[in-house]
């Protein structure tokens, strides 16, 4: 599959909104996708929750031309991006919580030749627990880590890079790291950042 029609984008704070919102500004459909039932209202109602130069007018325009919708659960989509936090635990070592809850609510609506990116900021080898959380939840599926290139979903990693008052122009202009767990995760992942 090479066409991205339809994106979920899972957490719609400072780096999922304005992702979701730049998507949506392309033409392609988003479903956003966050746990704070105030956050969704806030977003359908073309209103932002957080303070971001130019974010309120392209979000407000998404969602008037029904190319954006926030909602608590996640939709089938081509592509999902995962922009969730990733709070430090006392013990100073990140707390993965967020990301494996972002995990399984996509897996029940998962397809094969859906993209999953994980960007929120993360340690090494959580691309290959998110394998292991999905392969958990959907044995009917194959994933990168055991099938390679013929897997039917394709996992990546790309870390967003992007500082507060400055992220619509940075979303759009900054270059990006990838890191596939095989080299066709790595090419869908480019050509879905390429819109």
């Amino acid at each position: 599959m090479t066409n991205f029609k339809k994106i979920c984008v899972l957490g719609l704070g400072y780096v999922g909104l304005p992702t979701a919102a730049i998507f949506a500004s392309r033409g392609i459909q988003v479903f956003g996708v966050d746990t704070n039932i105030k956050t969704v209202e806030t977003i359908n109602q073309g209103k932002i929750h957080i303070i971001e130069p130019g974010l309120d007018l392209l979000v407000n325009e998404a969602i008037n031309t029904g190319k954006l919708s926030a909602n608590s659960k996640p939709e089938k989509s081509d592509a999902y991006i995962i922009a969730v936090p990733t709070p430090f635990k006392k013990t100073h070592k990140p707390d993965l919580t967020f990301i494996e809850s972002a995990v399984r609510a996509i897996a029940p609506v998962l397809q094969k030749g859906a993209l999953v990116i994980l960007e929120s900021t993360s340690p090494i080898g959580t691309t290959g627990k998110i394998c292991q959380w999905l392969a958990e939840e959907r044995k009917d599926l194959t994933f990168p880590d055991m099938a390679g290139n013929d897997s039917d979903v394709q996992i990546s990693h790309s870390p967003e890079r992007v500082l507060p008052g400055n992220i619509l122009e940075e979303i759009v202009n900054n270059d990006r790291v990838i890191g596939g767990i095989s080299s066709n995760c790595s090419a869908r992942t480019k050509q879905l950042y390429k819109i």
